[in-house]
């Protein structure tokens, strides 16, 4: 018998995926008497006149069967005398993209159905996209619906030429192109007298047969480490799944991001201990000495991974809000998780064309090559050479709705060649000399809100009292570091970045930071938080309500942005979001400036990152 198959379905809606491997399954006499007898009493009442409906043994969600559409991943096992099999049948409707690219992520093979009735469809070119986009390297072009053709040899010949051109486009390297008739069965696991023109397998015989060279293009061991197991003082094991390789007792491993080597000195398996373990199997390893090594830290060996801060990637955006350059979100790659940002968006693909197209935003089920930079050194490969580390997704940091996925196509250059600079005065000697501790207190809060005046009246009663400070105000900025920046989302939260990696330098410096920015998207005070450092970073929301700022108006700016001179206004045309966990609150409508500079000043003590550690620092 043949390895296991893992296969996905997909294809434009309504192309018959759900009903083909329904009709699989049932003629391959692969269901259970109680699984048969309900299909054929269910299909009574479907939309076939009574006779059996096969979508319905994987459409299972009640809003599927009543839309006669899928909506989720439906997976199904089933093995027959040659071969295991694990099929996704995923949702062809362009809503449900994110859906479709989860299942092609497991996949070693896609069954692309085609409408012979309808041709290559949009949807068609974008889920054979994605599905190089995500590694698979067989597919099979499945014709549906010839019975709708009249089992026509000259429309099949017409879509396998339109198909083959869509396989050079895409560099697809091992394509098969059947003609099938989900609902009538032929082709699936039997050949039937309607096409008597074609020689091939059938589709079931083909997946018994294909042979799949696992792991191809990949060297070297490599275990992503996704948990420290230390159920004693004299035990220490590094537990992960082996995505490449293998590894055997007394090898040398590497750790990466560190660089350090120790030998294998034991490997279990559940409790078992083994001499040797191979891809795909999850194990605790413990080495000869001690080495520090946490989750999303990578054991390797016999193989070069990439360790840098920036890379150049393709990724899928799935989310419904537009990606615009410099947002914030967190990545996973391997089983590292940690702050990053697209830095740029260098082209969208068209998908008819494959053309590459110079865009500045992404919208939802787009596909575009994109620069990202992490926080801090990260472990990944291309996704060419290795699968498990050359793929990511992107998690909101607001919603942690995962907003996109995406592969690595190389590092960028620049990111390997720039080395931190130790430097002999470190941040903690400038803070000992100055004695204090310093943050960065982030005022936000809209316009007219008092943020300037208050972080101006604080400031000066710092000062007073002997600490080292610099305030950041807004205009200011955009007035020489940021004059460049407009207040397009793009410069909002490229104006906040710049901010932050000021006040980070100048806390370096030993300075306690007041920043004074709208800073009206939650996803950017974020980021600010994690290049401060989340022990540095005290949030100051100025509540002052939308009406009293407008009474204010010192600037005419709300007048401004009512008559409709002033776009992108936060407050009137853009949003403002308003922090949920914010250090402190102070609404400046209802106390004096002096009042509300007391009133964050007593906060502020009560705060153990500006006044606990501050004073032992002293």
């Amino acid at each position: 018998m043949k390895g296991l198959l893992k296969f996905i379905t997909c294809g434009s809606v309504d192309d018959g995926k759900s009903t083909l491997i329904g009709h699989m399954l049932y003629d391959a006499k692969l269901l259970f008497t109680d699984q048969e007898q309900a299909l054929v009493l269910e299909s009574k009442v479907g939309s076939r006149g009574g006779k059996i409906d096969y979508s319905l043994l994987l459409d299972g969600l009640m809003a599927e069967r009543e839309q006669g559409i899928t909506i989720d991943v439906a997976y199904r096992y089933f093995t027959t005398e040659k071969r295991s099999f694990i099929v996704a049948d995923t949702p062809g409707h362009e809503e449900y993209t994110r859906n479709m690219a989860v299942g092609a992520s497991f996949a070693d093979l896609a069954v692309i159905l085609v409408d012979a009735s309808q041709g290559v469809l949009v949807q068609t070119r974008r889920h054979a996209r994605i599905c190089a986009l995500m590694g698979i390297q067989y597919f099979v072009f499945a014709v549906n619906k010839m019975d709708l053709v009249h089992y026509s040899q000259k429309e099949y010949k017409k879509l396998e030429k339109e198909i083959k051109k869509l396989a050079v486009d895409l560099e697809l390297s091992h394509v098969k192109v059947i003609p099938v008739s989900a609902t009538e069965g032929d082709n699936i696991t039997l050949k039937y007298s309607h096409m008597p023109w074609y020689e091939g397998k059938t589709l079931l015989d083909y997946l018994e047969t294909v042979d799949i060279e696992e792991g191809k293009g990949e060297e070297g061991f490599v275990m992503p480490v996704q948990r420290v197991c230390r159920p004693n003082q004299n035990f220490r094991g590094f537990q992960g799944q082996i995505e490449a390789g293998s590894i055997r007792e007394g090898e040398e491993v590497t750790v990466l991001p560190s660089g350090e080597r120790a030998e294998v000195s034991s490997i279990l398996a559940a409790d078992q201990k083994m001499p040797q373990a191979e891809k795909g199997q999850a194990v605790t390893i413990s080495l000869s000495r001690e080495v520090d090594v946490s989750r999303g830290c990578v054991l390797t060996n016999d193989t070069e991974l990439k360790v840098s801060t920036m890379f150049t990637s393709t990724l899928l955006w799935m989310d419904d809000k537009e990606l615009t350059q410099g947002k914030n979100f967190l990545i996973k790659i391997g089983t590292k998780m940690l702050p990053a940002s697209v830095m740029e968006i260098k082209y969208r693909v068209d998908i008819h064309t494959g053309e590459q197209i110079a865009v500045s935003k992404l919208y939802k089920n787009e596909i575009a090559v994109c620069d990202i930079a992490v926080v801090s050194p990260v472990v990944y490969d291309t996704f060419a050479r290795h699968k498990s580390m050359g793929s990511f997704i992107l998690i909101d940091r607001v919603s942690n709705m995962t907003s996109a996925c995406g592969v690595v196509e190389h590092s960028l250059r620049r990111s390997e060649n720039i080395v931190w600079q130790k430097l002999d005065l470190t941040r903690e000697t400038r803070a000992a000399k100055m004695g204090q501790k310093p943050v960065t207190l982030w005022f936000t809060g809209l316009s007219g809100s008092g943020k300037s005046a208050l972080a101006n009246e604080i400031e000066k009663r710092l000062s007073i009292a002997g600490r080292y400070t610099m305030l950041l105000d807004g205009d200011n900025i955009r007035m020489g570091l940021n004059k460049n920046l407009g207040f397009e989302p793009e410069d909002r939260i490229e104006n906040i970045r710049r901010i932050a990696e000021v006040a980070k330098l100048m806390n370096d410096a030993g300075l306690i930071v007041l920043t004074s920015f709208i800073s009206p998207f939650e996803s950017d005070r974020q980021n600010a938080r994690s290049i401060i450092g989340e022990e540095n970073f005290i949030e100051i929301y100025v509540s002052t309500s939308l009406e009293e700022c407008e009474k204010r108006d010192v600037k005419g700016l709300y007048r401004k942005a009512r008559e409709g001179k002033i776009p992108n206004f936060t407050g009137i045309s853009s949003p403002y979001e308003p922090p949920e966990h914010a250090d402190i609150v102070v609404d400046t409508s209802r106390k004096s400036l002096e009042e509300a500079a007391e009133n964050v000043l007593g906060q502020l003590e009560g705060i153990r990152k500006y006044a606990g550690e501050r004073s032992e620092s002293c």
